[in-house]
C-alpha cells in the first residue's frame, strides 16, 4: 500500500517536526481510512483511499462554508489549513480544458441534444475521468454545455 505507507512516514515526520496541524489532519485520515477497512472487511485500495480523502476534502470545505457563515475565521482558518494538507495526498486533477473535451466527446458518443440526457452524459464522462475530476466540476460543464 503505497499511499498508505507515504501517509505514515509524512505522520512520522510531522510528528518529529511538532507540526500540530499536518500530525492532526494525518491522524484523522488514517483513523478514517482504517474505519473504512474495517468497513469494507479486508484492504482498500489506492482508488479508495483516494476517494476517502475527497471526501474529507469536500467535508472540510462544508465546515468551512458553514464557518463563514457563522464568521468564525478562526475556525476558518483551521479547516483550511487541514484542507491543504489533505491536498497534497490527492492526485493531479484534469484540466477544464480537457475536461471540456471529454465532455464533448460523451455529448458526441451519448448524442445528447436536451437536458434530459444528462444522466446518459455523465455517467460516460465520470467513467472517463475517474477521481481526476470532482463531480460537482463535471456536472457544471454538462450543465453548460447540454442547455
Amino acid at each position: 500500500m503505497g499511499l498508505i505507507k507515504t501517509l505514515q512516514d509524512n505522520l512520522v515526520a510531522a510528528q518529529k517536526a511538532k507540526d500540530e496541524v499536518v500530525v492532526a489532519t494525518l491522524r484523522f485520515l488514517l483513523s478514517s481510512v482504517h474505519n473504512a477497512q474495517i468497513q469494507k472487511g479486508e484492504e482498500l485500495t489506492e482508488e479508495e483511499i483516494v476517494a476517502q480523502i475527497r471526501r474529507e476534502v469536500k467535508r472540510h470545505i462544508e465546515s468551512i462554508d458553514a464557518f463563514k457563515t457563522a464568521r468564525r475565521d478562526e475556525l476558518v482558518a483551521s479547516e483550511s489549513a487541514e484542507k491543504t494538507v489533505l491536498e497534497k495526498y490527492l492526485p493531479q486533477g484534469i484540466s477544464d480544458q480537457e475536461l471540456s473535451k471529454v465532455v464533448d466527446e460523451a455529448i458526441k458518443e451519448v448524442g445528447a441534444q436536451t437536458a434530459a440526457d444528462f444522466g446518459k452524459v455523465m455517467g460516460v464522462v465520470m467513467n472517463k475521468v475517474g477521481g481526476e475530476a470532482d463531480g460537482a466540476r463535471v456536472s457544471a460543464q454538462v450543465k453548460a454545455k447540454l442547455s
